[in-house]
């Protein structure tokens, strides 16, 4: 692959990153229910999408140091 591809790449993590952190917020919000089993749901529901980011994020940028190569 050349490096157009990669620099394409880490900036699609690196968008995917930012949009797991934003949709984290938008599923704990939307998902929270009225009793406490749904807001539960929801709150781990948010976490486990919020978990993706960092792995986005590294991919990114290990993406990025192989256009430098």
């Amino acid at each position: 692959m050349n490096k157009e591809t990669f620099l394409l790449l880490s900036n699609a993590c690196a968008v995917l990153g930012f949009l797991s952190i934003l949709g984290s917020i938008a599923i704990w919000y939307l998902k929270k229910g009225k009793d406490e089993a749904a807001s539960a749901h929801a709150e781990r529901f948010g976490i486990f999408v919020g978990l993706w980011a960092p792995t986005f994020f590294a991919l990114a940028a290990f993406l990025r140091t192989l256009t430098a190569a």
